[in-house]
């Protein structure tokens, strides 16, 4: 497979990974922000912004951060990458330069998506901004479902391989985001403030059922941190996407012969990531074993553009 070729599936799996995910903590954030007293829903505005890491992106834009003005920034605003109109385009983009690679149905979820967005990002209220997100998701879904109904080759290997490091770094931002800046000064933890910003982290991850399935003993943060840590029975877990990133390595190697420093590092973490135990991450520090996560996914990421030699 031509590099660029190759390049365009990886970057289509991130872009679409990450729409759905701006996507969810949008709606996350919202429901938030409704059982919240003013202060609480402007800090679940900021940690959004922080999730994102569009916060320097939102405070250039001159806009107060209020629901209305995040919402925006976060769905529309194409002046930076964090946004889902952004994302929806570069994903389109990508998807039309390996548009022969495609199915007709993967193809038609691609541009569905953009073209809602592109129609209705015009008018956002709450509800208006609410039914734009559910018709993303849907679309995103629709988008999975067709790669999972495509051939298992290169082709659906790339694309799995951009969805799986991109979904590593949104479940490791979320989780520190939450755990390092949401609850706000004076709330106790354990308190009701902070109960409602956990069950928005299993709502994000569409992990409220799972969670409930798994753990008897009602909302525990270190169960959450848990659930989202090293669970691999749940697909947005960080155990879940390393594992799918070694899959989709290995699957790689198998049909094109290359091997190489990527599936190395992704073996190691996958490894190390089975060895470790929540209360030990939780003791030792989980802000400091996040920010390493996120800076070694990044590096991943480097060496699969090296191995595969595509550049974007």
């Amino acid at each position: 497979m031509l590099s660029r070729t190759a390049a365009s599936l990886y970057w289509l799996g991130r872009y679409v990974e990450r729409a759905d995910y701006i996507a969810r903590l949008v709606e996350a954030t919202l429901r938030l922000d409704v059982l919240s007293t003013r202060s609480a829903g402007e800090d679940a505005w900021r940690s959004a912004l922080a999730v994102t890491d569009t916060e320097d992106g939102f405070a250039a834009s001159g806009a107060v951060l209020a629901r209305e003005s995040v919402a925006r920034f976060l769905l529309s605003d194409s002046a930076h990458p964090g946004s889902i109109l952004r994302c929806l385009a570069m994903a389109r983009d990508n998807a039309r330069a390996v548009r022969t690679a495609l199915t007709r149905e993967a193809w038609q979820a691609i541009n569905g998506a953009w073209l809602i967005f592109d129609q209705q990002v015009r008018r956002l209220d709450s509800n208006a901004t609410l039914a734009v997100v559910e018709a993303v998701k849907a679309e995103t879904r629709g988008f999975e479902g067709a790669v999972h109904r495509m051939l298992r080759n290169q082709t659906t290997l790339f694309i799995r391989l951009g969805q799986a490091v991109e979904r590593t770094d949104n479940t490791a931002r979320l989780l520190d985001v939450k755990y390092h800046i949401l609850l706000p000064e004076g709330e106790r933890v354990g308190g009701t403030v902070d109960r409602d910003q956990w069950t928005t982290i299993l709502q994000t991850v569409s992990a409220v059922t799972a969670y409930r399935w798994l753990y008897s003993d009602g909302l525990n943060p270190a169960n959450v941190i848990d659930l989202l840590l090293s669970r691999a029975e749940l697909p947005r877990s960080l155990a879940a996407s390393m594992e799918e990133t070694v899959i989709a390595l290995t699957g790689l190697a198998k049909s094109s012969g290359t091997q190489g420093e990527a599936d190395r590092m992704a073996r190691t973490r996958q490894a190390r990531a089975a060895r470790t135990r929540t209360g030990d991450v939780i003791a030792a520090g989980l802000h400091q074993h996040l920010q390493a996560l996120i800076v070694e996914n990044a590096q991943l990421h480097d060496a699969i553009g090296r191995q595969f030699k595509f550049h974007h």
